[in-house]
C-alpha cells in the first residue's frame, strides 16, 4: 500500500506546490522554482540510468530467448562500444566516436526520415481523395498551397502566392490554434487527474 501511497503523495504535494508557485511572483517562490528545476535535472539523469538498464535488459532477454538475436546483438554491441569510446577514449571532432556518428547514425536518421516522408505521401494520397466535403476542402487547400509556393503559381496569377499565404496564415492558423487550445485543455485535465490521484496508470502494475 505504501508503495503506491508515497508516490501519489509526492505527486500531489509538488503538483499543488508548483501550480500555486506560478501565481506568486515573489523571490522566495522564484528560488523554489529554480531549485525544483535543479532537482529535475538530477531526476532526469537517474531516468537515463533506468532507460539504459531497461534497454540492456530488454535486448538481453531477446538474445536469451533466441528472438531477433542479430538485431538485439548489434544494438547492444553498438551501445557498449559507443559508450566506451565516449567515456574512456575521446569525443573530439576527429575522433572515432564522431566518425562513427557522422557515417552511421546520421545516414540512418536520414533514411528513417526519408521513409517517413514516403509514408506521409501515401497517407496524404488516401486522405485527399474527395469522398466528402471535408476531404474536398482539404484537397483544395493542399492544391492551393503546393501551387502557391512554387514558381508556376506566379505564372498562373501574380496574386496566387499571396492567396496561398493567406490560406496558411488565416484559416490554417485558426484551425491550428483551436487544436493547440484543445491539446492544452487535455493536458490540464490529465495533469489535474494525476495530481488528484484519479489517473494512476503511471504507477505501473
Amino acid at each position: 500500500m505504501a508503495a503506491r501511497t508515497i508516490p501519489l503523495a509526492i505527486v500531489f504535494f509538488f503538483g499543488v506546490l508548483m501550480t500555486v508557485q506560478f501565481y506568486i511572483p515573489h523571490p522566495v517562490s522564484q528560488r523554489l522554482y529554480e531549485m525544483v528545476l535543479d532537482w529535475m535535472n538530477g531526476v532526469s539523469a537517474a531516468a537515463i540510468i533506468l532507460a539504459v538498464g531497461s534497454l540492456v535488459k530488454h535486448h538481453w532477454r531477446k538474445i536469451s530467448r533466441r528472438e531477433n538475436v542479430v538485431y538485439s546483438g548489434v544494438t547492444l554491441l553498438a551501445f557498449f562500444f559507443m559508450a566506451f569510446l565516449g567515456l574512456f577514449v575521446s569525443i573530439a571532432e576527429d575522433s572515432l566516436f564522431q566518425t562513427l556518428f557522422a557515417n552511421v547514425q546520421v545516414p540512418l536518421q536520414a533514411t528513417m526520415f526519408s521513409l517517413l516522408a514516403f509514408y506521409m505521401a501515401s497517407a496524404a494520397y488516401r486522405a485527399f481523395r474527395a469522398r466528402n466535403l471535408e476531404a474536398t476542402l482539404l484537397l483544395l487547400a493542399a492544391f492551393v498551397l503546393m501551387i502557391g509556393i512554387i514558381p508556376i503559381g506566379y505564372l498562373i496569377h501574380p496574386k496566387f502566392a499571396d492567396f496561398a499565404q493567406w490560406v496558411l496564415n488565416v484559416p490554417n492558423m485558426a484551425a491550428k490554434r483551436g487544436i493547440m487550445i484543445g491539446v492544452g485543455l487535455g493536458a490540464i485535465a490529465t495533469s489535474v487527474k494525476i495530481i488528484l490521484g484519479i489517473e494512476r496508470n503511471w504507477l505501473g502494475g
